[in-house]
């Protein structure tokens, strides 16, 4: 029997610390790319948050800040 058709790791060009650098760095901005995008999303979504400390209906208004002394 011959194997020398099976496929194997070895055989692939990117294996074993053998990557171009062209990859590379193709890998490398694609990374930094989605981590700029996630950065600017994050940032986005920050800025146009908006949080409001009013927790009543117009018929049941929370709490009452009026002094009842």
């Amino acid at each position: 029997m011959n194997f020398d058709d099976e496929p194997s790791m070895n055989k692939i060009d990117d294996y074993n610390g053998n990557e171009s650098e062209e990859k590379k760095s193709i890998i490398n901005n694609v990374i930094l790319g989605l981590l700029i995008v996630g950065a600017i999303y994050a940032g986005v979504r920050y800025m146009n948050s908006t949080v409001t400390d009013y927790n009543g209906t117009p018929s049941n208004p929370g709490i009452n800040t009026t002094k009842g002394y």
